[in-house]
């Protein structure tokens, strides 16, 4: 089973100093200001961390990398079960059938396949009768990418009662599996369960869940880790085995508006890529967008597609996946089936984590404010990010907080250096002059 979330600050992402030359690409792109440059290396402040990825993609050096399980792992376990997400298809060039992929999964090892996309159905299902019945606070915000989750849970905690309550696909389908083997005789001891990635930041799900206390997948593999021997199997494949059960909405959770469209319902808003989640995210905490039902937010650019676990690009993979979809039904999986509504909720509400709070009482808070303004009126406000960090602002509280100085700030530096060297001018008329009364000394003692 997964790691109990006891665990508190697992990341996937980490960093390889050895390998940091301490640029500031990364500063600046990390939407919850979770990097510095310190020391000439980049440090990575884990309470505000939430696996997005978005400084692996900018790192020219490959100093960031995320951590995810080997195929090596599927040696502890008896009974082996892969979840494929539904980006998986798009790697594959020419994929028609995604039984090929299924069957392919197999032969790599695996004793089942359970598709994600079937579970994705479901909760597509759970989604439009909880939107029906008017029981979720509009506009609903999608659950299903862990890095806006987290997102929301650190940096909007009034949108916390917005995020849709419900498992994620991948959870689901895992429950889903176990349970399924069980039935068929295979002791729930010997039953791993992987799901096959595309995102950094569901490893750090799976290790550390939120809302729910331990989650029902075992280890997570990479796509573009498996994808080289996963297609030596695919090309041995004469005849695939049936083993697809899902449809067009259950695969076009891949890519960005997949889920919205899921919903059957044009009232909805899809934002994909860290930053643009952002700006919708300020708009919904300024209550705006309100009339909308739904919102699908996906952290990576052009949805899961665009994981850094991908091997293909997201735009190929996204165009091999809309191809694919013609030849699939609308759906396969509805709730009621197997699944009761009930089961799908979350264990534990959403909560606002204070990671980047200032103080716990308000009083305090408010003087480090106050210090933090005065610092920041010093500052040259061209958030450069010479100083190692994200922004003057940033700078501000980090001196407050004691992390750094004002002298970090190179222009604040060079005025010091200015008035130093300004004072020393100005001494010089003060100075007397004895080079003339030791040349004459030297020449009596000659």
């Amino acid at each position: 089973m997964g790691v109990n979330s006891t665990e508190r600050f697992y990341h996937s992402v980490t960093l390889d100093k050895g390998l940091c030359v301490g640029c500031t690409n990364c500063i600046k792109r990390c939407p919850t200001q979770a990097i510095r440059v310190r020391d000439g290396k980049a440090q990575i402040i884990t309470e505000r961390c939430i696996d997005c990825g978005e400084c692996i993609r900018v790192c020219p050096h490959h100093a960031k990398k995320a951590e995810h399980d080997t195929l090596g792992m599927l040696d502890r376990f008896k009974y082996k079960i892969a979840l494929p997400a539904p980006s998986l298809y798009g790697q594959f060039n020419r994929l028609d059938d995604i039984d090929y992929a299924l069957t392919g999964l197999k032969a790599l090892g695996f004793d089942d396949v359970f598709e994600v996309s079937r579970a994705a159905e479901i909760i597509s299902d759970a989604t439009r009768q909880l939107l029906a019945d008017g029981k979720l606070k509009k506009p609903v915000i999608s659950s299903a990418c862990p890095a806006v989750v987290r997102l929301i849970r650190v940096r909007f905690p009034d949108l916390c009662g917005n995020v849709l309550p419900l498992l994620s696909p991948m959870e689901l389908a895992a429950t889903l599996a176990r349970e399924q083997a069980i039935k068929n005789g295979v002791p729930a001891g010997d039953i791993g369960v992987f799901f096959i990635s595309p995102c950094a930041a569901k490893v750090t799900d799976v290790r550390v869940p939120i809302s729910i206390e331990r989650s029902n997948v075992d280890g997570v593999l990479s796509i573009s880790d498996i994808y080289p021997k996963l297609l030596g199997c695919m090309n041995k494949i004469r005849e695939a085995e049936p083993i697809s059960c899902s449809g067009i909405i259950g695969v076009g959770w891949s890519s960005i508006g997949g889920e919205a469209a899921g919903l059957l319902s044009e009232n909805y808003l899809a934002a994909d890529g860290i930053e643009n989640v952002i700006k919708v995210l300020e708009e919904l905490e300024h209550e705006s967008l309100q009339e909308l039902d739904f919102i699908e937010l996906n952290a990576c650019a052009g949805g899961c597609v665009g994981g850094i676990f991908a091997a293909e690009n997201g735009y190929v993979a996204r165009a091999r996946i809309k191809r694919l979809r013609k030849y699939l039904p609308v759906s396969c999986n509805r709730l009621g089936d197997s699944v009761g509504i009930k089961s799908l909720f979350w264990t534990e509400p959403l909560e606002f984590a204070p990671v980047m709070t200032l103080a716990e009482k308000v009083e305090d808070a408010m003087r480090i404010m106050d210090e933090i303004e005065k610092i920041a009126a010093k500052l040259p406000k061209l958030d450069c990010g010479s100083c190692g960090a994200p922004t003057c602002r940033a700078l501000a509280e980090d001196i407050v907080r004691g992390l750094a100085r004002e002298t970090d700030c190179i222009f604040l530096m060079r005025r010091e250096i200015q008035q130093i060297s300004s004072k020393l001018e100005k001494l010089k008329g003060f100075i007397p002059d004895y080079s003339d009364t030791l040349d004459s000394e030297r020449g009596k003692q000659e």
